[in-house]
């Protein structure tokens, strides 16, 4: 009994959605850490007399504003994640990309 091979239309489409995927979550992840620059900036300048209403619509706004940020380029973070992870793609399983770790007993020698 054999299988047939798999179709090449397959592993051309999965291997064109990956990096989407990729920079779509790292551009998420920048989003989140901006949301939460800009949640403990407002918390430390907060009035104590602020009522939940306006704290409400502040977090919407600061999520708006963060998503907004990370989707035109942000802090580069997610440029940086996305590239970081090309690099390690490129490397073979268990093998890494940095130099090897010199210790003292290796400089006695």
């Amino acid at each position: 009994m054999t299988t047939p091979p798999i179709a090449t239309p397959l592993l051309s489409t999965t291997t064109q959605a990956k990096p989407t995927k990729v920079e779509d979550a790292a551009k998420q992840f920048e989003a989140l850490l901006i949301g939460q620059m800009l949640r403990s900036a407002r918390e430390a300048a907060q009035d104590d007399d602020e009522d939940s209403g306006k704290s409400t619509m502040l977090d919407v706004a600061d999520q708006q504003f963060s998503q907004l940020l990370a989707n035109r380029g942000g802090m580069g973070l997610a440029k940086m994640v996305v590239n970081g992870l090309d690099q390690g793609s490129a490397t073979p399983y268990g093998r890494s990309s940095l130099p090897p770790i010199h210790t003292q007993r290796d400089n006695a020698n």
